[in-house]
């Protein structure tokens, strides 16, 4: 047993005591399951006889406390014990039934309210935990898609974080933050539907295979959307083709119709496509990445955007 809450004594030496069950009188309510009452520590009571083999004169709670009688209840719920209330007076106390009836009710609230506490502890706890396992499996599947698409190591998780430190800047936070990192991870499911042939193949693509590649949002759409926990991770996913000119697809939404996370990261999945080899293309170097970015101001990215990743989160990134 450890020390949880106190009042009334004169020193801190309380909130250090530690005892096992069976031992000293707090652990022997807890090993009894009962209570235990002590009118007088300096003589018997016929009511309340004073437990065997115990010797108060030397404790400190008498010596240091003067303490002259005690009543202890444990607190029992679902018949678990959580706990015990003990009460010290500074004078000999007998007290009456009704005296250890309404302490006891407090004992049966006062152990239903840690139980409850507990219980919502554990929930958060494992909520928590199947968040954590969740995010894991999405982390999971986008190393998978970066492998099946030939994408160079780490780029899901590189364009994630980059689209968060942009998202922060724009004034993205909480639960929305959070999906857009997951909608970044999964941005290229959708490619899943798409047939080996076309999606490595190393030369440019046939109007009929580029109109088979268009298809990824959609299927992105499809596949996510009747997941509740991802329903809301769907804009980059579903949306991340798409123009500020309103040429894109699959919607061809126009400006700011577009959703900011999917207006983000269309800026910054170009950016890391474009330092990465490709089978039809060598990486380019930084310089011709950034002057294309600029040129795109207005027709493919949100300019505001490009200004912002530019500006205020390359110069600060390590990639």
């Amino acid at each position: 047993l450890t020390f949880a809450a106190e009042r009334g004594f004169r020193s801190n030496r309380i909130k250090k005591v530690t005892v096992r069950a069976g031992q000293s009188l707090a652990g022997r309510v807890i090993a009894l399951r009962e209570n235990i009452i002590i009118p007088d520590f300096e003589r018997e009571d016929s009511r309340y006889p004073m437990p065997e083999g115990y010797s108060f004169k030397n404790a400190f709670m008498v010596r240091e406390e003067g303490f002259r009688s005690y009543v202890g209840v444990p607190l029992i719920v679902k018949g678990q014990v959580k706990g015990i209330i003990e009460i010290f007076h500074r004078h000999s106390h007998a007290p009456e039934s009704e005296w250890i009836e309404f302490l006891e009710a407090l004992a049966r609230q006062a152990a239903i309210a840690i139980d409850n506490a507990s219980m919502y502890e554990q929930l958060q706890r494992s909520h928590g935990e199947i968040i954590h396992a969740y995010d894991m499996t999405i982390e999971g599947w986008s190393r998978a898609l970066d492998i099946r698409d030939n994408e160079t190591h780490g780029h899901s998780q590189r364009v994630a974080a980059l689209t968060i430190m942009t998202a922060e800047i724009l004034g993205i936070n909480g639960k929305e933050l959070v999906n857009v990192r997951r909608g970044a991870l999964l941005h290229d499911i959708g490619k899943l539907g798409v047939p080996d042939s076309i999606l490595l193949k190393p030369g440019k693509l046939t109007d009929e295979e580029m109109a088979v590649m268009k298809r990824h949002p959609t299927i992105a759409y499809d596949i996510l959307s009747p997941i509740p926990f991802l329903r809301e991770a769907l804009d980059i996913p579903y949306l991340h083709h798409e123009k500020w000119d309103g040429s894109g697809y699959p919607k061809g939404m126009l400006g700011e119709n577009i959703p900011v996370p999917s207006r983000i990261f269309a800026v910054i999945d170009v950016w890391d496509a474009l330092r990465s080899d490709r089978p039809y293309r060598p990486a380019w170097n930084e310089e011709r990445i950034i002057e294309y970015l600029k040129t795109e101001r207005g027709r493919h990215f949100d300019p505001g955007i490009v200004d912002v990743f530019l500006g205020k989160v390359l110069p600060g990134a390590a990639y």
